[in-house]
Order: structure tokens, then C-alpha cells, then sequence
């Protein structure tokens, strides 16, 4: 479905993949669950392009639920992954982070069923990434610009697009916490470190994005200044 001008996302919402179309061109942002594989061709399709355009995969961050078909897009269509240069050793071992909420209560059967049914128990490592640093603007369709955000991993990312007023935020913060199905900015329920995640919304400060695009959860258009208002406004946990 398209989400934004010249981008559209894969999945229902609970795991986002995102394609960003330059000038017959593909970036895709995030993998995913290994099984949105057989989905990718017709989506492509419904913006009028094919595999064969697929110039780069960025990651916002290597965790499993991001790398999902990766490493095949890599081996088969010779597509190059890139990813920050903390997250390199994570891209080529994907885990999960630590749980950060005690209660699960039971929205989370939805998230466990989806990550069954599309090959999210077993994570396929990326065998070659390429890497980049904080403050890069990449040289793949869109031109994303990196802001490294640390605390949800090491290596965490946001991809600010200023052509299309978007950025992709990966789990900087969700607008879905996939356990409790809570709508609405806050930040993941999942991090390395929480408090380094809160304290790195700072970074996002003077970001100017109208639309933000989470790995979790439905596109915000409210603009990313009021997003990270409502993200403080929860608070940490």
C-alpha cells in the first residue's frame, strides 16, 4: 500500500517493510519477515516497477525482525545491504533485543502468530553488508540521510528522505506496541538499552519530516516534533 508519495510498505502493520522509489528506481528499507519474500514482486509491481529495479536494502538496524529476507535479496537478485557500522556484527548474527515490559498481555498472540506464519522463528544471518556512519547521506535511490540513534541496538538508524518529507524511523519509536496492541508514538517495548533509546530522541529534535514511517505500526503524519512530544509524554518504563 502506498504510504507516502513515490513510497509504499509491505506487511499489515506489524512488521514494515518500506519502498522508496527514485527515478525508476528502488531502495528498500528493512527485510522484514523472511516470508514477505513472495509479497515484494507485487507491490513492486503496483508502483510500476520489478525486481530488476531494486538497487539497495538499507536497515534501519539488524535486529531479526528487520532482516527477514535480506540475506536472499542479497544471494539471488545481488542486491547490497547496508547498515550502520555498529549494527555490521548483529546484521551477520540477528537477535532480539531485551524485553522491556513485564506484561503481555493478549495482542501478543497476534504478533507470535504473524512471526509463525511468515518465517520469523528462524533468521537467515547476512553473509556481506556494507556498512555506513552517522550523518552519511547514502548514494541509493532517495538519498537517505543517516541519524544514528543508539539504544534500541547499538547501530540503530533513522533514514530522513527531506525530497518526500519523510523519514523512516525503524524503532527509534513504534506507533504499535506489538504485545499490548497500544496505538500511537511511544517507544518499542524491545531495546538494548532503554534509556539510551529515550535519551536519543534528542537526536530527532530538529528533524523536520512531516510523515514518520516505524518498523511497527501505521504511518504519523502528525509531524515528528508532536511524535516525540507524545514518546516523552509516556515516558520510560
Amino acid at each position: 500500500m502506498e504510504v507516502a508519495p513515490g513510497v509504499r510498505r509491505l506487511g499489515p502493520g506489524l512488521v514494515n517493510v518500506y519502498l522508496l522509489e527514485e527515478a525508476g528506481e528502488v531502495t528498500i528499507v528493512d527485510a522484514g519477515a523472511p516470508g514477505y519474500w513472495n509479497d515484494l514482486p507485487a507491490e513492486l509491481a503496483a508502483m510500476g516497477r520489478t525486481m530488476e529495479d531494486v538497487r539497495a536494502l538499507v536497515l534501519t538496524h539488524a535486529h531479526a525482525d528487520h532482516v527477514g529476507f535480506a540475506e536472499r535479496l542479497r544471494r539471488e537478485r545481488r542486491v547490497p545491504v547496508r547498515v550502520h557500522e555498529l549494527d555490521e556484527a548483529l546484521a551477520r548474527r540477528p537477535g532480539t533485543p531485551n524485553l522491556d515490559e513485564r506484561k503481555i498481555r493478549p495482542f501478543a498472540l497476534r504478533f507470535i502468530a504473524f512471526a509463525l506464519t511468515h518465517g520469523m522463528v528462524r533468521t537467515t544471518p547476512i553473509l556481506e553488508v556494507a556498512t555506513f556512519g552517522d550523518g552519511a547521506t547514502l548514494d541509493v535511490p532517495g538519498a537517505p540521510r543517516v541519524i544514528h540513534v543508539p539504544g534500541h541496538s547499538e547501530g540503530s538508524a533513522v533514514l530522513h528522505v527531506p525530497a518526500r518529507d519523510v523519514a523512516f524511523i525503524g524503532d527509534a519509536f513504534a506507533t504499535l506496541n506489538v504485545l499490548s496492541g497500544d496505538r500511537g508514538p511511544r517507544l518499542s517495548p524491545f531495546n538494548a538499552d532503554i534509556r539510551r533509546a529515550y535519551e536519543s530522541l534528542a537526536r530527532l529534535d530538529r528533524l523536520e519530516a512531516r510523515v514518520a514511517l516505524p518498523g511497527h505500526g501505521e504511518p504519523w503524519t502528525g509531524g515528528i516534533a508532536e511524535a516525540l512530544r507524545l514518546v516523552r509524554e509516556r515516558g520510560v518504563r
